[in-house]
Order: structure tokens, then C-alpha cells, then sequence
């Protein structure tokens, strides 16, 4: 039986771009839409190149992807019945060649469609062999545009050169037909959803909810997106969100990618691994994800997957397998006879794609390129980070407006303000402290000395820790600096949560024997309190005489499963950590010192430090 080889898009390696730069390309998106249209509906669902069977992939149905099994026949009570490696250290380079393969696909379709036009075929052509996987930069612009969560219809250039309006691929997949594996609320609804409004078979997305959750999330997403790539340096502590940081206090990648499914899905499929790959923009996140693995990448040079376990299994894994660089990524062929591995995919322009940020670099110069990145991490991300400061440390660490970064080639990474600067509206409880329209984005100095110890600068951070199945479904542990809303549906758009960790849980858990007997997993991810200090405390600074006794009184947190239920999470911990920054001649960072614990902050308390 002939495989399919996963080679990624042929044909050099343009970039992916930023969702919002690549709406406003009208061939490349004309032709993503109709690709992408044809994945859905001309393929049945049986065809292993159809968007069903990609999404199928990385969860249900659980069945075999192009005849691709493990060495032992796989055991739905103690495996997890999908491909994905999630709470393992494969989890970032599984889904580099599971992007690969979609993008595969969407190119051929897309140049197959560009071979029809009738108008200018040749430029068309070109749009399609250039056409990469665009991806969302969460952390730059939590909210996506209207192409990609609320237009019904968009308008594209058809293969008669005539602009024509079309349902909008994006926004929803339809199931034709849904899946008998699948279970409930999922088995009553023939589309994808994102935070419905219901269970039932008639619910509608509540796109007002979606936007408003997203925007008011979009300081913790780029203030935790930062601190991931400025301060994690080993494999373990930034590839999954099991127990150990490296000493970092700071989100892994895992943990970052787990918020980001529940904050758009709700209840609905992104916040379940078992079906979140059918919801299209699956696909869109999936490839920030990948974007970062690249950037922090570059930034820890020679830093690659190291030995771990398979923690929960695979469809082809066994429970507590060891892995390592060399592990088969199944179900993705390399060749006739075997799969991709972690040690073959470090360099995506090898891969058929690279990113704009390394546009104009010289990959061959390490030390380069590593400066080159941190520099345009600075510029993305750091404003939110240190935008908040009040304090006389700021001056320290924010610089002058960084606009002496290289663009490259001309194409931007910024890609303008975060969302939620541009808007200003209360009800959303808008919190993000970071660059606004009306300013450039902010730099860390290279030049600058560190602060004296009278001036130290202070990172306050909730360390936040409990056992992934012990609800049987994803939830959500939500941090409040001052009143918690008494109505749990307001908790994630109040403009007192300073941030959240989700759990990523299969919905069946609770009916999964392997989960069962995995119940003692516990996972950990960390929200950074600062913004939320300098926005509602009014203190003027960070230093712990003043912070200890004000979280002690004002720190607040609750627990509600995906579906609004209130929840009572008994293996919960929530700890508060300071860290000391400094930033020493030539760091382009700021550089931690020795975390201090202040465990009295939350000893005590249902859900506090178990130890005082």
C-alpha cells in the first residue's frame, strides 16, 4: 500500500504570515478560501486528504491515519486514542510535521485551483506555489479578524476574474456527516462551534463573548507569551506543561497553547483535544505555535528535544513510553517506510516555509540571528510586559521606541497594536498595559545598567498547579486582584481577572479508563501578577513590604469547568512567587535572580499553599 509522504509545500520557503497581513492579500487569500472549501465538501470524509481526516488526526475518531499503528495493537482503556503528544517533551515537534501535512495539501489544492483562472493565470500561479498556512499571533493580537470569527460570507476573486461573495470557510466546519464516535454535546452539532451559547443542536456561536474573553485575556497572553521566550532555556520547562519550570516562573509552550483553545472554544470543540482540530482555526493557532518553537529556537540555540516519556500515550505510544529526538512522529510518513523524527524538523526553511521575523538573516550566523530574534521579541512583546511599570525601575528596562529593528525583506512582524490597546471599552475589561495605537512599541535596553537594590524591579507571579483529570473535562482556574463578580459568566470578561489557567481535557475523560488511571497527572502554568498590581493596586511599586500584605487581602481565584459550571478543584495549589530583575551591560534580557516564595499569601486559603 503506497503512503502518502508528508515533504511539506514544495517550492522554497516563503513566509507564513500573520493572519491579519494575510486577509488583505487578495490572490493568496482568494485562493486559501477555495482551497480550503474544497477540503471540506469534494473530499468525503473517508478520503485521507480531506479536512475531516486531517482534523481526525489529532483525536477522533481514533481510528488509523494512512495505515499508520503502533507496535502493539492500541487499547482504548489505556491509551489516549489520538495521535497528538500532549504532556510530552514531543508535543512541539509532533505538530511541526502534522502543519507540514496540512499546508501539503492546502498548497496542491491551491495550485491546482490557480491552474483554472482565466485572468492573469500566471500571476495566480505564483500566488499558489508562494501560499504557506497563515498564523495567529495571539500574543501581538488576541482578538482575530472578522474573516476569521464573525463574516459569514467573504468576497474572493474567482477563477473568472470576478470579485464574488462566498460562505466563509474560516468561521466554521460542517460535518458531513457527524461522526458516530463522536460524543455529546458534539454528537448534536452538524458545525464547529465556538463559545456557544448552549448544548443544544441549535446553539449559535456567541461571537460577542468570544471577542470580549479574548480581548480582555490579551495582557496575560502576551505578558506569559514573553516571559516563555525570554526566560525558559531547557527542553523540558518550555516544551510541556507538566510539573518543572527550570527555575523560570514562566509559562511552558504547552501551557500558553492550552489557554488559547479554551479561551475560543468555551464549551465548544477548540476546548476539547479530542475534536479541536475540526474547528479551522485549529489551524491558524497551530501555526503560531509552531512560530514560536522557531523564535525561541533562535534565541536558545543548540537547545533541542531531549528524553522524556509519552505521559498519557498515543494512538501508537504506550502509556509512560520513553521518547526522545529519534521517536517515530506517527502518523507522518517520511518515506514508504518510516516517519519523521524531532531531530529532522529544527529547520523549518528546509520544511518549505520560514517565518517574516527571519526574513534578511543569515541562518548560517547563530550568534546573529539569535540577537536578531531577541531583538524583534523585544519589539512584539515586551510592551505589555513593562508597559505597566510605575515604579523608578521602569526607566531601567523600557528604552526608546524600537524602530531601528530590521524589517528585512519589508515585510512587518508587528503587526500593529494588540487588539485590545486598540480598543478602549470597559465592558471587555481591557487590561493590557502594553504599546496603544499612539505609541511605538518598547525595547529592552542593551545598553542600560541594572537597577541598585534600592530600585530592584520585582516580578510578582502565581505559580499554579493541580491534577489535569481530576474534573473530567477542561476548566478553567481564574486569578482576581480585588471583587470577584458573583455571576461565574462574567469571570472571564471582568476587568478584575488578571489572568487564568486552563486545563486541556479530553470531555470523556471522566469515561476513559486511562485517564482513570492517570488521575495523579498533575500539570502546572504560571500567571504573572505585575500588570494586574500596577492597574489596580495603586501602590507605585513592586517591592514586597508594600505587594505581600495587598495580595494577601486582594488575590482571589475560582475554578468553573468549560460548560460555566462552578467547580470545587481539591487538588488545586496556588503559590505566589517573587523574582528579582536586573539587567547587566549587554543582556538583551532581563536576567531573574533567586525566586523568593512567599507562601503566606495564599497558605491558608481553599486552593492556597500547602505549606506556610
Amino acid at each position: 500500500m503506497s503512503r502518502l509522504v508528508i515533504t511539506g509545500a514544495t517550492g522554497g520557503s516563503p513566509n507564513r504570515l500573520e493572519i491579519n497581513d494575510f486577509v488583505k492579500q487578495e490572490q493568496q487569500f482568494s485562493l486559501y478560501v477555495q482551497a480550503l472549501q474544497y477540503m471540506y465538501s469534494h473530499d468525503s470524509q473517508d478520503n485521507i486528504q480531506s479536512f475531516f481526516q486531517l482534523g481526525g488526526i489529532h483525536g477522533l475518531p481514533y481510528i488509523p491515519w494512512d495505515g499508520s499503528t503502533g507496535a502493539k495493537p492500541f487499547d482504548p482503556n489505556q491509551q489516549w486514542g489520538g495521535y497528538c503528544t500532549h504532556g510530552s517533551v514531543l508535543f512541539p515537534t509532533w505538530h511541526r510535521p502534522y502543519m507540514m501535512l496540512y499546508e501539503q495539501i492546502l498548497n496542491q489544492r491551491a495550485q491546482a485551483i490557480a491552474a483554472t483562472y482565466t485572468v492573469n493565470q500566471d500571476s495566480w500561479k505564483k500566488a499558489a506555489a508562494d501560499l504557506r498556512q497563515p498564523y495567529w499571533d495571539w500574543a501581538r493580537n488576541a482578538v482575530p479578524p472578522p474573516e476569521v470569527i464573525s463574516l459569514q460570507q467573504v468576497t474572493i476573486t474567482t477563477p473568472d476574474g470576478k470579485r464574488t461573495a462566498v460562505t466563509n470557510p474560516l468561521v466554521r466546519y460542517t460535518f458531513h456527516p457527524i461522526d458516530r464516535s463522536f460524543p455529546a454535546p458534539y454528537s448534536r452539532w452538524q458545525v464547529t462551534h465556538r463559545q456557544p451559547n448552549s448544548t443544544s443542536s441549535t446553539t449559535t456561536d456567541n461571537i460577542t463573548r468570544l471577542r470580549s474573553v479574548l480581548s480582555n485575556a490579551q495582557s496575560d497572553i502576551t505578558t506569559g507569551t514573553y516571559s516563555m521566550l525570554t526566560r525558559v532555556h531547557t527542553w523540558p520547562a518550555f516544551s510541556n506543561h507538566t510539573v518543572g519550570d527550570g527555575g523560570s516562573t514562566s509559562n511552558s509552550l504547552e501551557a500558553v497553547h492550552d489557554n488559547i483553545h479554551v479561551y475560543v472554544g468555551g464549551n465548544g470543540h477548540m476546548s476539547d483535544p479530542s475534536v479541536a482540530a475540526f474547528d479551522p482555526i485549529f489551524f491558524l493557532h497551530h501555526a503560531n505555535v509552531d512560530r514560536m518553537l522557531s523564535l525561541w529556537s533562535a534565541i536558545n540555540p543548540g537547545v533541542w528535544v531531549s528524553a522524556g516519556d509519552s505521559e498519557d500515550g498515543t494512538f501508537t505510544l504506550q502509556v509512560d513510553a520513553p521518547v526522545d529526538q529519534t521517536t517515530a512522529l506517527t502518523p507522518f510518513w517520511n518515506t514508504q517506510t518510516s516517519f519523521w523524527a524531532s531531530s529532522a524538523v529544527h529547520d523549518s526553511a528546509s520544511l518549505g516555509y520560514t517565518y517574516p521575523e527571519f526574513n534578511g538573516l543569515d541562518m548560517g550566523n547563530t550568534a546573529a540571528v539569535q540577537t536578531a530574534i531577541s531583538q524583534k521579541v523585544n519589539q512584539l512583546y515586551s510592551g505589555a510586559s513593562f508597559g505597566a511599570l510605575t515604579s523608578s525601575a521602569f526607566t531601567s528596562f523600557v528604552a526608546t521606541p524600537q524602530a531601528a529593528v530590521q524589517k528585512g525583506d519589508g515585510s512587518s512582524a508587528t503587526h500593529g497594536a494588540p487588539a485590545s490597546a486598540k480598543a478602549n471599552a470597559p465592558a471587555t475589561g481591557d487590561s493590557n498595559p502594553g504599546a496603544t495605537g499612539d505609541q511605538a512599541p518598547f525595547t529592552i535596553s542593551a545598553a542600560r545598567e541594572g537597577p541598585n537594590e534600592a530600585e530592584k524591579l520585582w516580578e510578582w507571579t502565581a505559580r499554579v498547579e493541580f491534577k489535569k483529570y481530576e474534573l473530567g473535562c477542561s476548566f478553567s482556574v481564574d486569578l482576581f486582584l480585588g471583587e470577584v463578580p458573583e455571576n461565574p459568566e462574567d469571570w472571564l470578561t471582568s476587568p478584575n481577572l488578571v489572568g487564568s489557567r486552563h486545563a486541556f481535557v479530553n470531555s470523556a475523560a471522566g469515561h476513559c479508563e486511562n485517564c482513570r488511571n492517570q488521575a495523579d497527572i498533575i500539570v502546572e502554568g504560571f500567571v504573572h501578577l505585575n500588570n494586574g498590581i500596577a492597574k489596580h493596586s495603586g501602590l507605585g511599586t513592586f517591592d514586597p513590604a508594600a505587594v505581600e500584605p495587598y495580595l494577601t487581602r486582594e488575590l482571589h481565584w475560582r475554578v468553573q469547568k468549560v460548560d460555566g459550571t462552578v467547580a470545587n478543584l481539591e487538588s488545586l495549589e496556588v503559590s505566589i512567587i517573587a523574582t528579582p530583575l536586573s539587567l547587566p551591560p549587554g543582556a538583551m534580557f532581563p536576567v531573574p535572580g533567586e525566586p523568593r516564595h512567599h507562601n503566606g499569601i495564599t497558605y491558608g486559603k481553599p486552593g492556597g499553599c500547602r505549606h506556610a
